[in-house]
């Protein structure tokens, strides 16, 4: 007979333990997130593994990778298939974000964050569409970049919608500028488009989801309507402040306040 010393608890048993010692309130709450985790999980596999063979073998026949097509047609339809695909993708990964973020299920990793370098490479990546649209960026950050605590991934999505909205609402040969500032209070990053703006008493409506200032039907831009959702999400789970500013005429600006780095954080 082993010593109690010596008898060893298998992690399995060891988790049952203390799920067991938890209070029912507790162990119930616990649960319903696992089968949350669970849910988001399956439900991601199974809408994007058809999404991507879609995407994927209609690429190679665009590209005719096989061999040239009788038929110009098809090509053509073909990528009209991927673009399709692509468009359908991006809205199941920001309709899954929404249900992550809303229900408290989202992994964020908050840690200290330089908002200036994280504003540089959202410009990097916007660069082309915003070239393609004849709009120009121009970026203005502190000579101390200021860090925040943040998660990286949750802040590069925030500059991505942000940036996204921006340039797909300014005028062609416009600007879109991007302003950086930081204090011992935290820092903020601002966004602003010289666009036809929107009226004050629409701002609340279009951060609801599938929201947008033009008619769905008409509407001359891409985008489902989800972005400001997302940052808005981002922001409350980063316990970060979304601030909203237009006006018919007057284009459109927002500004998100992040926390400081706390010192036990550095």
């Amino acid at each position: 007979m082993p010593s109690p010393a010596q008898t060893k608890t298998s992690p399995g048993a060891a988790t049952a333990s203390r799920r067991a010692s938890l209070p029912a309130g507790a162990f119930r709450a616990h649960a319903a997130e696992a089968d949350r985790r669970a849910f988001f999980r399956v439900v991601s596999h199974e809408l994007r593994t058809p999404l991507n063979a879609i995407i994927g073998f209609s690429e190679i026949i665009a590209s005719e990778l096989y061999g040239p097509l009788s038929e110009p047609r098809y090509r053509e339809h073909a990528a009209l298939v991927r673009e399709s695909g692509l468009k359908l993708l991006k809205l199941v990964n920001d309709v899954l974000d929404i249900a992550r973020l809303d229900s408290g299920g989202a992994d964020l990793d908050l840690r200290p964050e330089n908002l200036s370098a994280a504003a540089e490479e959202a410009v990097r990546a916007a660069s082309p569409d915003a070239e393609a649209r004849g709009v120009r960026i121009v970026l203005t950050v502190p000579d101390t970049p200021p860090r925040v605590l943040a998660d990286a991934r949750g802040l590069a999505t925030i500059f991505s919608n942000l940036l996204q909205n921006a340039i797909a609402h300014a005028p062609e040969g416009s600007e879109v500028e991007i302003v950086v500032t930081g204090d011992h209070e935290g820092a903020s990053l601002k966004i602003c488009d010289h666009g036809q703006g929107v009226d004050p008493s629409d701002l609340a409506r279009i951060q609801r989801p599938f929201e947008q200032v033009e008619n769905p039907l008409v509407r001359r831009t891409d985008g489902a309507g989800l972005g400001l959702t997302i940052v808005g999400l981002l922001c409350k789970a980063m316990d970060a402040r979304l601030v909203l500013h237009s006006a018919k005429g007057e284009g459109f600006s927002a500004a998100v306040h992040l926390p400081p780095v706390p010192p036990q954080a550095v």
